[in-house]
């Protein structure tokens, strides 16, 4: 059996009554929200939405050779980089084990500093998106797959662009809605993660795209309800919880960074002076 197999149990945190009556009465509220969102949209209202609403994703492909090998440089700390649910609890039913991986740039709009000296370049290019929320390197195992899922806000969305792909692309890919998009290394994309979406990786190679989140363009009175609902949020667990667990993955992949230096002093310096 491999943990592919293995259903995880709940984290012990979504036991708590509290926790889980906000997240009951929490979907309703965002369902009501998300009829308000889609009228006040400034862009289509669409799983996929085209790129030329959006001319400052562009910088990033331009320099997507540049991000690919800052990735590859993150890459070399991989065992200190953390999964998906190690970070947020409540992503226990779509990341088992370090089958999904998600080395942090930006979280909650902030960005890692640590994190960031790793990826210079890409958290410089990520600082010109207007309202960027999350922003991370997204690393998916071989043979993976993410089941269907759906975002929370309508009020965000998200964007991909290929570092890492594996040879065979097509077998590596994400369904959004009933459209099916394969992974290429340089080429971005933007869609509402609140329609249903699920990823596969069935190839035998990992696979590294930037992920980032940032707000949905909208009229006035959109913008003003995104912002209060991420204010709320932000007074939830949903929230303090993966902030917390950021600041210690952090923590780790410093204490990884300062290891392998001295590693590397050592090795530099055979007579031990």
């Amino acid at each position: 059996m491999t943990d592919t197999d293995i259903t995880p149990e709940k984290p012990a945190t979504l036991k708590k009554p509290v926790r889980a009556f906000v997240k009951k009465n929490g979907k309703k509220l965002v369902r009501k929200i998300a009829k308000i969102q889609s009228s006040q949209s400034a862009v289509p209202d669409t799983p996929k939405i085209p790129n030329e609403y959006f001319p400052y994703i562009q910088p990033l492909v331009d320099e997507w050779e540049t991000l690919q090998a800052e990735a590859r440089d993150v890459l070399k700390f991989r065992e200190a980089i953390p999964g998906f649910q190690d970070i947020s609890p409540d992503q226990y039913r779509l990341a088992k084990g370090q089958n999904w991986k998600t080395f942090i740039i930006y979280g909650f709009g902030q960005k890692l500093e640590t994190n960031a000296k790793l990826t210079p370049r890409t958290a410089e290019l990520l600082a010109g998106i207007p309202n960027l929320q999350t922003a991370m390197l997204s690393i998916l195992a071989p043979g993976y797959h993410i089941p269907a899922h759906k975002g929370v806000t309508k009020g965000i969305l998200r964007s991909h662009i290929g570092l890492i792909i594996p040879k065979d692309y097509e077998k590596c890919r994400i369904r959004v809605d009933d459209t099916i998009t394969p992974w290429r290394e340089g080429e971005i994309f933007v869609f509402d993660d609140t329609y249903e979406h699920e990823v596969w990786n069935e190839t035998d190679e990992e696979r590294v795209i930037l992920l980032f989140d940032f707000d949905r363009p909208m009229k006035f009175w959109g913008r003003f309800l995104n912002k209060t609902f991420l204010n709320i949020m932000k007074m939830t667990a949903f929230y303090k919880d993966p902030k917390k667990n950021l600041a210690t993955a952090e923590d780790r992949l410093e204490a990884a960074i300062r290891a392998n230096n001295e590693a590397l002093e050592a090795m530099s310096d055979p007579a031990g002076s």
